[in-house]
Parts: C-alpha cells; sequence; structure tokens
C-alpha cells in the first residue's frame, strides 16, 4: 500500500550547516524507493546561511520539493546587526510559517496527502503542520527529535511560551510524536501524563549507507606511527565545551613535550573557530589541533572513514539527546573518544560501538585517562568491531521501515 507524504522539512539540500538534513533524506529516500509519493516542504534556498549546490544530487529523483518564501530575521530584516525580537518568533524564519502554511495547504487541498510530517530542529515547522492540519484534518505526525522544552532551554521566556504552546497542540493534535532517545520519551510521558503511550515513538538517529557508498577512499592503518583524532562538525561552546578537553591536551603535552609528533587532532567545521583559535594559541596546542574548515558531507565521511580514531562531545545537559555523528562513527568502525555524561543517552549508544573510551566532557584529568587509553589500545591493535550485521541495525534505512510501519496503520478520521 503506498502512501501520499507532505513531509515539512526547514533543512533540506541544498543546505550545508546542518547534519540533520540527513535524516530527513534518507526517510524521504527509503518512502519513495517503497512507491509512496513524497513532497517535500521547505524554505527558499535564500534562507540558508550556507549552501552548496553538490548538495543538490542528494535529493532522490522521485521526492518533489515545493520551495516557499522564507528569509532569515537576522541576516536579511536586521538594521546594522539588530533587529525587532518579535520579528525572531518562535525563531528566525518566521517568515517560513505563512510562506509554508499558504504553499502547503494550497498542495494539501489539491492532492489530499494521508499524512502530513514536521520535524524538528527549526519550530516554524511543527507551525506550520498544525495549521494545516487545523485546517484539513490530514494527519500529523510531529518528529520533534530532541526536546523542545528543556529546563534551561530556550532561555528567551517569549521563545519559551511559544514551545510550549506548540507542544501542546502537538500533544493533543499529533497520531505520533518521534523522539531520537528513550530519555527524551521518558520526559515528555511524564510532562503530558494523559496523552496515549503509543502517541510517543523512539526512531533513533542513524547513518546513511547509501552517502557512505559514495565514499572513494578510505584506509584502515595508523600511518607513520602518528593517530590522527578528528572532531567532524559543529562544537557548541554550551553543549560541548571543549576547553577541559584543551586543558588535557595542554597537560599530556607538558608531560610529553614531543606529543605533536603522535597525536593530530582535526576539528573539523567547529563553527567556532574564532572563539576557539585564541584559546589553543594561549595554551601552546595549536601545533597539535587543528580548525579545518567545512567539507561536503560525502567528503566528511571520507575523512572519518581515513580518521584513526574519532571524538564525540556532548554535555550533560543534553542528556536526552544523542548526536547524529555518533551512528557515523559506530559506522566507520574506528575507536571513539566519547566526551559524555555515562548517566546519557549519548553514552548508553556510543557504548554499544564496544570501541568507546568515556569520559567526563567537564573532566580534564578523567579526559587525560581515557586519551591515553585510546593511544595505548590503538597502538596494540586492541580494538574488536562489531559485526557488520548488529552495524546495520544503527542505519536510518533500518528506522525509516519502523516509521513507514506507523504511516500504514494511519487512516484519516
Amino acid at each position: 500500500m503506498s502512501k501520499r507524504i507532505l513531509y515539512i522539512a526547514f533543512h533540506f539540500p541544498p543546505i550545508q550547516m546542518s547534519s540533520g538534513v540527513h535524516r530527513t533524506l534518507a526517510f524521504t529516500r527509503y518512502f519513495a524507493e517503497q512507491g509512496d509519493n513524497v513532497t517535500v516542504l521547505t524554505a527558499s534556498t535564500k534562507a540558508y546561511s550556507q549552501c552548496d549546490d553538490k548538495n543538490l544530487a542528494l535529493i532522490p529523483a522521485e521526492v518533489n520539493v515545493l520551495r516557499c518564501y522564507a528569509r532569515d530575521t537576522a541576516k536579511h530584516f536586521s538594521f546594522k546587526n539588530k533587529y525587532i525580537g518579535w520579528m525572531a518568533l518562535p525563531d528566525r524564519w518566521q517568515s517560513w510559517i505563512l510562506g509554508g502554511f499558504l504553499r502547503g495547504w494550497r498542495y494539501a487541498k489539491k492532492y489530499q496527502p494521508d499524512v502530513i510530517i514536521s520535524t524538528y530542529p527549526i519550530a516554524s515547522a511543527h507551525f506550520i503542520a498544525y495549521f494545516i492540519h487545523k485546517l484539513t484534518g490530514i494527519p500529523w505526525i510531529a518528529d520533534f527529535r530532541d526536546p523542545m522544552l528543556q529546563k534551561d532551554y530556550p532561555a528567551n521566556p517569549r521563545v519559551r511560551k511559544l514551545f510550549s504552546w506548540i507542544e501542546k497542540k502537538a500533544a493533543k493534535h499529533c497520531r505520533h510524536i518521534i523522539f531520537t532517545s528513550p530519555g527524551a520519551l521518558k520526559l515528555y510521558q511524564q510532562r503530558y501524563p494523559e496523552v496515549a503511550t503509543d502517541v510517543w515513538q523512539v526512531l533513533p538517529n542513524g547513518y546513511d549507507e547509501a552517502l557512505f557508498e559514495q565514499v572513494t577512499s578510505s584506509q584502515s592503518a595508523i600511518a607513520d606511527d602518528k593517530v590522527t583524532l578528528l572532531h567532524s562538525g559543529t562544537i557548541y561552546p554550551s553543549e560541548r565545551d571543549p576547553i577541559p578537553f584543551f586543558n588535557a591536551i595542554a597537560s599530556l603535552k607538558r608531560q610529553e613535550p614531543n606529543l605533536s609528533n603522535k597525536l593530530s587532532i582535526i576539528l573539523r567545521s567547529t563553527g567556532h573557530d574564532g572563539l576557539f583559535k585564541p584559546v589553543l594559541q594561549e595554551l601552546g596546542i595549536n601545533d597539535i589541533i587543528t580548525l579545518a574548515p567545512a567539507l561536503s558531507y560525502v567528503k566528511a565521511l571520507e575523512e572519518m572513514l581515513n580518521a584513526d580514531a574519532l571524538l564525540l562531545m556532548q554535555a550533560s545537559n543534553c542528556n536526552y539527546q544523542t548526536p547524529a555523528k555518533a551512528y557515523e562513527y559506530i559506522r566507520a568502525q574506528k575507536p571513539i573518544l566519547a566526551l559524555t555524561d555515562a548517566k546519557g543517552d549519548t553514552a548508553n549508544l556510543i557504548l554499544q560501538s564496544q570501541v568507546a573510551e568515556l569520559a567526563p566532557l567537564n573532566n580534564s584529568e578523567q579526559i587525560c585517562t581515557a586519551i591515553k587509553a585510546l593511544l595505548t589500545k590503538l597502538q596494540n591493535n586492541q580494538y574488536e568491531f562489531l559485526p557488520k550485521e548488529k552495524i546495520a541495525t544503527f542505519s536510518r534505512v533500518h528506522q525509516a521501515k519502523s516509521l513507514r510501519n506507523l504511516l500504514l496503520k494511519i487512516s484519516r478520521v
């Protein structure tokens, strides 16, 4: 049985700035392969701060794309880098709500899709989906991924109020609300005890095998006895604060002045190079740690496969969240230095790889110990990786099958 699906997602190729785009890509690709009619309602490329037209090739030919008016308030409607606060509610792309609603509503009236799926982290997508659902009665699934509301997030009280409003509307109207980690699901079950249990679903993030297949080369041996440790992607100053890690590297260098001959660390596309560069210089570790510019997604995967080990950072204030790169790291079959809370969902996942060295993100001493263990085990070839059939269970296709099974059970009332 095929379905007609309207998928509302702000992040979609050719955007370059978000790894979350690949969850939507993998799901919509799988639906199209199963014979579903899939239309993605997304934003004008003018709303994106970073684009790469090469990423357009990632969109399957069978997936229809509707782009609608959207602008970034901070970029397009500011004067001297300032703008009126209400113009960024619930987010800086609020202009997309009107443009997306009008185009999505016209599409829904004409083609009568079986289901609407909206995906966070840009909250505007859920607003668009809710308004279309209210006017048409089409069943709505919200892919929250991570919690929208947390103890200290969002900090802006007006944004928090709007997030709370759309959260409550989703809890009342959605057939399903999806999270990427069990901790997030439990949080919402406690927050909305009146909601039926089967509304809440967990569909973890994952890796996209179709993109890994595009990688042209990889290596597996450590070259010249020098270990390359790679972090691929944004390093948020609060959620992934690297300062204790920098201090740990500085401490190790004091113990071993020639550490740069043994260890090379690449921080690829941190998004905050200007903040981190002077810290590296002050600590005297810029001969070990390199801040590198962004790569295309496939090239970034290739770099993962060519690294000797992979670095993951996640603070304890994100214990209900699991970064998508964690799954890509498992697929890459490389040892992982995981700097995260042992009680969090990220640690629970990454330890399943059986090749992870774990330490709290905020504890330099324990980070030093974990790095020493990583280097020793690498040199002695002590890591044993999961078999391919087990790794396959971490793929996005595996999760897409589960989501499609939910869709097949949905019918309009």
